[in-house]
């Protein structure tokens, strides 16, 4: 520790200087700036040779503490005279903020020493910075993306908002068909030259299935990610938004077998190898024959079941649906430029949000859209 000599400035010796009427106020100013930089002088002298906490301490008191020469000087300001005690302010305050100054300086030059490897423990683990994961609906999408990818189909996407063209009518559901009333359509608020709305909130992602057939030959083999509105009440399985895959394959020589046989795979890749699959007779608009296609619980491991799977175990039946398909229309093909007499095709629509919660045991739809960082952190 380095010790201080003790203070040896007396500001008595102030007294008799000012205390004489003979010298005038030039001289008393030069004495008083010389005494002030001999006091700074001398205390930065000592602190430069200070290594350590103990040794600053004590520096602080002996210029800095209330009893300090720096405080000291200050207070001396009543022995000077009035003419002269705005320079003797002046020049005391100057001392004491400098050598302030100088004591954080140094203050810190001694608790954080420039090389000091100790300041740091490099050993710690680094903060980790929050990135977030993907989404349980997207990750569902990609692999159902790369199963159908696999397989030879390509990934294509369309617009949204769409026309009733698209949407409806080029997909063998004319104006007042029934079946459109099952689709709770959101419709743009937008009237035509005929007063009708022509646009809409697409209900399904099937509108991109006429809209590639248009631009392009046989064969065709798709898939279309994506979002789709329907204006109804949301509860534990339905929302009034949701993701859907469409996917259409069409060529020479296409039968209901192939169609079968895609989806079955499909359902391998997502369910495991022995999954079973059962399809039963369905009614799509632009489809014939339509069918709907079910996976059996009781063929699964327990590890891919989710929470309705897990509930059914001990029943009877075991089936839930998981998507609807069919041989795509001859009117859709003919709608097309497509002679339905040489080529065939099949489609077929899955629901992301239900695959998705087979797979992760989720009994509520809505909890994939309602922002809960604890729901979204388990992915």
């Amino acid at each position: 520790m380095t010790r201080l000599p003790a203070a040896t400035y007396n500001y008595s010796a102030l007294t008799p200087l000012f205390s004489s009427c003979c010298i005038r106020e030039p001289v008393i100013t030069q004495q008083v700036a010389a005494r002030a930089a001999q006091l700074q002088a001398r205390a930065l002298e000592q602190l430069s040779v200070v290594s350590d906490s103990e040794g600053l301490e004590a520096w602080r008191v002996s210029y800095l503490g209330r009893k300090g020469e720096a405080t000291l000087l200050k207070r001396s300001i009543t022995d000077v005279p009035p003419e002269s005690r705005r320079e003797f302010g002046q020049a005391a305050n100057a001392v004491g903020e400098a050598l302030a100054s100088a004591f954080e300086a140094r203050q810190t030059e001694i608790d954080h020493p420039a090389g000091d490897t100790d300041a740091i423990d490099v050993t710690l683990p680094g903060v980790p910075s929050p990135i977030g994961s993907i989404h349980p609906i997207t990750s569902t999408v990609r692999e159902i993306c790369a199963a159908f990818g696999d397989m030879g189909f390509q990934v294509v996407e369309g617009p949204e908002v769409e026309l009733d063209h698209y949407n409806f009518e080029k997909l063998n559901i004319p104006k007042h068909h029934p079946a459109r009333d099952s689709f709770n359509t959101l419709w743009i608020d937008k009237t035509g030259e005929d007063g009708q709305r022509p646009m809409l909130l697409r209900t399904h992602t099937s509108p991109m299935q006429v809209r590639t057939m248009e631009k392009q030959d046989p064969p065709v083999r798709v898939i279309v990610p994506g979002k789709a509105y329907r204006y109804e009440a949301t509860d534990a399985t339905h929302e009034w938004h949701f993701s859907q895959v469409e996917g259409l394959a069409v060529d020479k020589g296409i039968t209901f077998a192939d169609l079968k046989g895609t989806l079955h795979e499909f359902a391998r890749r997502l369910f495991g190898e022995n999954v079973r699959v059962r399809f039963r007779c369905d009614y799509f608009p632009f489809v014939e024959p339509g069918a709907e296609m079910s996976i059996d619980w009781s063929s699964l491991s327990n590890g891919a079941k989710g929470a309705k799977g897990r509930q059914q175990e001990d029943q009877k039946e075991n089936w839930l649906e998981i998507l609807g398909a069919g041989m795509v229309h001859p009117k859709v093909l003919e709608g097309v430029g497509y002679d339905p007499a040489v080529y065939t095709g099949f489609a077929f629509g899955i629901g992301i949000e239900r695959i998705a919660q087979l797979k992760h045991g989720i009994d509520d739809i809505r909890l994939f859209y309602s922002n809960d960082v604890r729901f979204l952190r388990q992915f």
